[in-house]
């Protein structure tokens, strides 16, 4: 069992810059792939970002390609993920999860991911 807790949401005008945190716990979870997704009110959930366990390997979503940067830190058990150049359109809770390490690659489907944290409001006004 991995659990998953993340931090570091609020309110951030456009333009404006945001980090969020996940602090991972559980056997073996500095092994997992960790990923960011995001679900807007009225939206299914979306791919954002993903690092594999090593963090030499991520991968991002288009349309935050440039923007974002996830990475980890296995010392401190921790996943990052650097927001810049905000969109109101970026709005959303952002969740963090995990993957067991059964892949080759960095994966982005949801359906990849056996551990989900609550999640963090993210709110970016124009």
């Amino acid at each position: 069992q991995v659990q998953l807790v993340e931090s570091g949401g609020g309110l951030v005008q456009a333009g404006g810059s945001l980090g969020l945190s996940c602090a991972f716990s559980g056997r073996a979870a500095s092994s997992y792939t960790m990923g960011w997704f995001r679900q807007a009110p009225g939206k299914e959930r979306e791919f954002v970002a993903a690092i594999r366990w090593s963090g030499t390997m991520s991968d991002y979503a288009d349309s935050v390609k440039g923007r974002f940067t996830i990475s980890r830190d296995n010392a401190k058990n921790t996943v990052y993920l650097q927001m810049s150049s905000l969109k109101p359109e970026d709005t959303a809770v952002y969740c963090c999860a995990a993957a067991r390490p059964r892949y080759t690659i960095v994966v982005n489907a949801t359906a990849s991911y056996d551990y989900w944290g609550q999640g963090t409001q993210v709110t970016v006004s124009s």
